[in-house]
């Protein structure tokens, strides 16, 4: 022991005890998805704090020279009793009343209950120090290293850390109402049990009024199910403004409405407003579904869901290489069936995975913030096949066989998600994203990460053709740009069974006006050929600026391509907005081919004997005497714009070029133009250097926005016209800076070691795109289906075919499709077919 003690007090430097801020990997490896219940545990380096698994600890020692870690092994505990009634005198678990993770009232990080075992083991003679070694130790070394023990196995892991602050729902306030609510004298009592609608005898979804008594229905879901908002329109009548749930009074609460709020809030005097109609908390059950259950239940009500996940069928578990699960993190599906898709991509395997052992030796000292290291991590887990292996059944006894549920152990891309979304409004939380949008923004982190070496998203980086043709005076211009995504619009008017969706819409309203079940849904049936005739059809431009006529006029606008990928993207644009501008969803079946021929779409380039337009800039606008350097906008359009989501010089762009002709006018213009590089640059008029009353080299920015963007590996040059393009507005300028990578390329990039935000190495731009090209023959390989009515909500899976079988990837579920659902997909995976 006194050998140890000596070893123990020679490296008593480096050992540290964590602090607050601290970042603790105490529960996933750095450089693969090792954990403490992985064989061999977990070494958490007692300075870095970084942990590694028995597969890499020895790297990080030879390499750092640190020889203390804190040796973490977790197993779990068998559990034969239910959850509710465990038999160990621990209290049943509540229900969740918050939709949140790992906060009071939220959804638990850890349901799992582990037994630990922790010691300190110092290299490279793997020598073990337990808490009870270190009494006989001197103070000096048993304070140091008892307080670092401590402090690592007290503090919050990262991922703990990071699951709460991604997913952290709304919390309830307290009504204005509920103190003072005044409650009618009016003798009404309800009874425990046999509620009825007052107005229309529906049975559930039941809501007392707390002022006079009434029962009422509650509001109509989107898919008709829920009630016939008699409630609802109580409280537009009388303004009685709270209403409680029936059948979700217990003990503990239950669920309150405020309608002039318009929103769930709490009643601190609910148990006395109760007793006033009879109602005593104290003896009540639940007997419905809380609201927030209906929020993580409801979107499952259309009928796409059983038909994608395939649940109607008994699927065989697959394992083995390439066929590994991903778990959920809490509405990390999008990124789970992204990342499965890219890594069948023969470029991201070569890129990340062929050569991992290289990408770790030239890793920072904390891989946990490089990019290339966690995708590397990220691909290798995926591939490798070490953790496609049945999940063991909590309840079971590890000791009995049992037959594999499909559920995989799995890899829980934690710090990958962390890494890629941080500094991002959307992809740092875990709301629920777009599949597309995520696609995109890591395309646009390995553009930037690539500048050198090979660059796995060229396989999916094509260039487009459009081709404008004024009509006034036939002369044409043309334009190319780059791309990866081709989208499919949907024309709804090519339905081939419109009589179908007509008698579907009338027993939906019948049903509406009676308060019945809703009907079977009915899906719209479009061919694949009219959405691609409908993207190949030229679209007509109004209000379109001829530089040939000096005028307004009507042009054609013509879309090609004009070099094919080796992997071409197709997105079905299911997600659109009603005349409201409320987001919804096509809910259409498209009969997508599993062969395609696109080479009829390649663009021609110019036209013998065609003229092309001049490049000249519309007019500046004009007082009847003075030119105006600012520009006479008509600000009301400009603010609709803005309240649609569009950058402010966007807007204000828009009207100027439009003439202040209106909102349709300037609508078009921001359609047309939103691939535009300087798109949400601020307007320059003709013959100024910058934007109307602006001085842009003088133009102060946030020193804390700009700290926060060169933190995520940009220059200070770069984080500082982002800002300024984007009136300082933090979040927006991070959007900015990852959506115009090109136009930064030629700028300095921040040197200090690789970060998220860092490129491999630095080189000149090169004069064009690289596009690959070739034949516009394809064969579909993959596609990614989403259900629920809004990219906001729902669930995303995979289907990837894999040596001629079709396999379904459901987070941790991966199995042999048996009916690959194409006519249902949102976003399509096509290879070239090689001649």
């Amino acid at each position: 022991m006194a050998e140890v003690s000596e070893v123990l007090m020679s490296v008593l430097s480096t050992i540290r005890v964590p602090r607050p801020g601290d970042r603790v990997h105490k529960d996933e490896c750095a450089l693969s998805f090792a954990s403490p219940e992985s064989e061999g545990g977990l070494y958490v380096c007692m300075n870095s704090f970084l942990g590694f698994g028995s597969q890499y600890v020895d790297r990080h020692h030879t390499r750092t020279g640190q020889r203390a870690y804190l040796h973490i092994t977790r197993s779990r505990k068998t559990q034969k009793e239910d959850d509710n009634n465990s038999g160990s005198g621990d209290p049943p678990k509540k229900k969740p009343t918050r939709l949140a993770i790992g906060v009071e009232g939220g959804f638990d990080v850890e349901q799992e209950h582990y037994e630990e075992d922790v010691k300190v083991v110092l290299f490279p003679d793997k020598q073990e120090v337990t808490s009870e070694d270190l009494a006989g130790m001197p103070d000096v070394v048993k304070e140091r290293v008892s307080l670092s023990m401590a402090g690592l196995m007290s503090a919050d892991s990262m991922s703990h850390v990071l699951q709460v602050q991604q997913w952290d729902g709304e919390v309830r306030q307290e009504s204005r109402h509920a103190v003072d609510l005044k409650q009618l004298d009016n003798g009404v009592k309800i009874p425990p049990s046999g509620w009825r609608c007052d107005v229309c005898d529906l049975q559930e979804n039941l809501w007392v009024n707390l002022t006079d008594g009434k029962v009422m229905c509650g509001r109509r879901y989107f898919d008709g199910s829920g009630g016939n908002n008699h409630a609802l329109l109580y409280f537009q009548q009388t303004g009685y403004p709270l209403a409680v749930k029936l059948g979700t009074i217990t003990p503990d609460g239950a669920d309150v409405y405020s309608y002039d709020e318009d929103d769930m809030v709490l009643d601190p005097k609910l148990a006395e407003h109760l007793a006033h109609f009879g109602i005593n908390m104290m003896t009540m059950e639940k007997t419905e579904r809380t609201m927030t259950e209906l929020e993580i239940a409801v979107n499952q009500r259309v009928g796409e869901w059983e038909v994608i996940q395939e649940s109607g069928t008994t699927l065989r578990a697959l394992w083995g290489p390439g066929l590994t699960g991903m778990k959920n993190l809490g509405n990390s599906c999008y990124l789970n069936s992204v990342m499965q898709v890219l890594f069948t991509v023969p470029d991201f395997q070569s890129k990340y995975v062929s050569g991992i052992d290289k990408i770790f030796d030239e890793a920072p000292s904390d891989p946990s913030q490089d990019f290339k290291t966690q995708v590397a991590k990220l691909g290798y887990g995926l591939l490798s096949g070490e953790y496609s292996k049945p999940a063991p059944d909590p309840g079971d006894d590890p000791n009995t066989s049992a037959e594999p549920r499909g559920d995989q152990v799995g890899i829980a891309p934690r710090m990958f998600k962390a890494l890629v979304g941080r500094g991002h409004p959307e992809f740092s939380t875990n709301r629920q994203q777009d599949a597309q949008e995520f696609l995109l923004h890591f395309i646009n982190m390995v553009e930037r990460n690539c500048r050198s070496g090979a660059n796995p998203s060229e396989a999916f980086r094509f260039l487009v053709e459009e081709r404008i043709v004024c009509q006034q005076s036939h002369k044409a211009k043309y334009t190319q740009r780059v791309d990866y995504i081709l989208q499919l619009p949907v024309p709804m008017d090519q339905a081939t069974n419109p009589e179908e969706l007509q008698e579907a819409e009338r027993r939906r309203e019948e049903a509406d006006s009676s308060g019945g079940p809703p009907p079977v849904t009915v899906r719209a049936r479009i061919p694949f050929t009219a959405c691609m005739a409908a993207l190949s059809e030229p679209e007509t431009l109004t209000d379109f600026w001829s530089s040939a006529v000096q005028a307004k006029t009507t042009a054609t606008k013509t879309t090609r391509f004009a070099s094919f990928p080796d992997h071409l993207v197709i997105q079905i644009k299911k997600f659109t907005f009603g005349q409201d501008w409320v987001p919804k969803k096509l809910d259409v079946s498209i009969n997508v081919p599993d062969t395609l021929d696109l080479s009829a779409l390649r663009g021609a380039g110019q036209q013998p004997g065609e003229e092309l337009l001049p490049e000249v800039a519309p007019p500046p606008l004009m007082t009847p005497d003075v030119e105006v350097k600012a520009p006479v906008l008509d600000d009301s359009t400009v603010s609709q714009l803005c309240e649609m989501g569009f950058p402010l010089e966007a807007c204000r762009k828009a009207v100027y070029y439009t003439g202040n002709t209106g909102i349709d006018a300037a609508m078009n213009w921001v359609m047309g133009h939103m691939d535009d590089p300087d798109f949400s640059a601020p307007l320059v008029l003709p013959g100024c250097s910058s934007a109307p009353g602006t001085t842009p080299t003088n133009e102060s920015v946030s020193e804390e926005h700009l700290a926060t963007i060169v933190s995520m590996g940009f220059s200070r040059e770069q984080a500082t016209k982002a800002l300024k393009s984007t009136s300082n507005v933090l979040e927006r300028a991070v959007d900015w800076i990852f959506s115009h990578l090109d136009d930064l390329e030629s700028m300095e990039v921040s040197e200090g070691g690789r970060s998220a935000g860092e490129s491999e190495g630095v080189r000149e731009p090169p004069p064009g795109p690289r596009v690959r090209d070739g034949e516009g023959k394809y064969e579909l390989f993959a596609f990614i289906s989403h259900m629920g009515t809004s990219t906001m909500c729902g669930h995303y899976v995979c289907h990837i075919k894999k040596d001629q079988q079709w396999v379904i990837f459901n987070d941790q579920k991966v199995c042999a499709s048996e009916k690959p659902p194409k006519d249902l997909g949102y976003l399509y995976f096509y290879r070239r077919v090689a001649e």
